[in-house]
């Protein structure tokens, strides 16, 4: 049987992170009531005049200087024209001919090692408004909340042979994104989306197949299914001597399989000309200056930071940096504490173990950090136990409590005072005649038994080593 090699492009949507859209003031709030972020310009109105959003660009710029592109310090808007009901205009205002953004690329690491997927350009545009099918009342219904919200659209070279590329690429981006505040990136509201194109060949041959798009894939999992299915329908076609469409295909994730939409358009489909209601866009050296200056640390400038200052080992920063909300909460807390190390530690046991248990995303975690550090410093200075301080958290980590003031009302803190231990030790040993005698006969494992009966005794208000060094002096005493 004939070898294969996948091919694979992307074009990646990105909603940018303002407040208002694109060309209007609407708001660009997730999960409005239909149709109440509108106004004649997003919805298309005769008459009605779009102006830029300053933001938008300075966003875009973001973008392209974090993914190594080059600018077109001219650009300009396009008109592409079609004609779908959830496009109230019959255009769409983009970027064809003098995208702000071009010729860049990222580095992405999977099991085979690093790789550099190029990016053809980035543009900005607006997104189209949205189509809600009601199968009950056998119609479709027009949301036009979406329409004339701000994006980038990030458009690879071909440079993608797996599905295991796709993931580490679309991560990279995601990543990126988040850390820079260009966009929340969330695949589940829409804010990051990607249409895959791909075709097959016959392994050693330089020419292309014939490529097709996908659409509908709003999680990572829906792309790596609809790669592999893809995939794998392309090469039936080849080996039954049948050629492959280049079209547009719709990926039904639960199904697991596509179905044609429509033939693919080419850029004269959609008789681009230049948008006349809107003037060029001149960027400065200054402006791109200034956006370079104020860019925040990505994610492996940050990595190499927290291996270099505070000694951490690549695989936890690897974890620590996954996105910029929990670093950011970690690097609060190691400086509240002044022990990054010991802050480390909490994170990558309790703090990622709660939000995998509660499911919580990164964004989602509201903890203060300097409740955080108090534990911290609490456990360091033998105020509290670690068994204790770890039910503490799990409080600080729901409700966001203060931990000090909830360890004196619940009488959590290590007992200091020696007569009480000295009482507990006693009423232990004096209740367990037979195991007493098993230690004393020597037995020694036993003593294990006496300092978890002290514990549980104590609630955790003693420590372990206060507990043994009483359990000792008492044990000498009756030996």
């Amino acid at each position: 049987m004939k070898q294969y090699e996948t091919v694979i492009g992307l074009e990646v949507h990105v909603e940018l992170a303002t407040k208002t859209k694109i060309f209007c003031g609407c708001s660009t709030e997730f999960g409005g009531v239909p149709n109440t972020h509108t106004c004649p310009v997003c919805t298309g109105m005769p008459g009605s005049l779009p102006v830029l959003n300053k933001q938008v660009v300075e966003l875009a710029l973001k973008a392209g200087i974090a993914a190594n592109c080059k600018i077109n310090q001219y650009c300009k808007f396009d008109r592409k024209n079609y004609f779908y009901p959830d496009n109230p205009q019959n255009y769409q205002i983009s970027q064809l001919y003098l995208p702000i953004c071009h010729d860049g690329w990222v580095e992405i690491e999977t099991s085979a090692g690093k790789k550099k997927i190029r990016i053809h350009e980035m543009h900005m545009e607006e997104d189209a408004g949205k189509l809600i099918h009601d199968e009950w009342e056998d119609c479709s219904l027009v949301d036009y909340n979406r329409s004339g919200v701000p994006l980038i659209e990030i458009v690879s070279e071909p440079d993608m042979r797996s599905t295991e590329e796709v993931i580490a690429y679309l991560e990279k981006l995601r990543c990126m994104m988040q850390y820079l505040g260009v966009s929340d990136c969330k695949l589940q509201e829409g804010s990051m989306r990607a249409d895959v194109n791909l075709s097959v060949r016959e392994s050693g041959t330089v020419e292309m197949g014939t490529r097709t798009e996908m659409k509908n894939l709003n999680s990572f999992k829906a792309i790596g299914r609809a790669i592999e299915g893809e995939r794998e329908r392309q090469i039936e076609l080849l080996e039954m001597g049948r050629e492959v469409t280049q079209e547009t295909r719709r990926w039904d994730d639960n199904k697991e399989s596509s179905h044609a939409m429509r033939s693919k358009e080419d850029a004269k489909d959609y008789r681009y000309f230049p948008d006349p209601d809107l003037p060029p866009v001149h960027i400065s050296d200054s402006w791109i200056n200034a956006i370079r200056v104020s860019m925040p640390e990505l994610r492996e400038e940050k990595r190499e930071r927290y291996q270099k200052e505070y000694g951490l080992p690549a695989y936890d920063t690897e974890l620590l940096t996954e996105s910029r909300a929990l670093s950011e909460l970690f690097e609060k807390t190691a400086e509240a504490c002044g022990n990054a190390k010991k802050a480390a530690n909490w994170f990558m046991v309790e703090v990622l173990r709660l939000m995998k248990e509660k499911l919580l995303e990164p964004e989602q975690v509201h903890f203060s950090p300097g409740y955080l550090a108090d534990l911290i410093l609490m456990v360091e200075k033998k105020e509290v136990s670690a068994q204790n301080a770890k039910k503490v958290f799990e409080k600080v980590f729901e409700e966001d409590i203060d931990p000090t003031v909830y360890i004196e009302e619940q009488g959590l803190k290590i007992v200091e005072d020696t007569s009480l231990l000295e009482d507990a030790v006693n009423h232990i040993l004096d209740e367990n005649p037979g195991p007493l005698s098993e230690f004393l006969g020597g037995k020694e494992k036993v003593f294990g038994f006496f300092v978890g009966k002290l514990m549980k005794e104590l609630k955790g208000k003693a420590s372990p080593d206060a507990v043994r060094e009483a359990l000792i002096k008492e044990i000498n005493k009756r030996r």
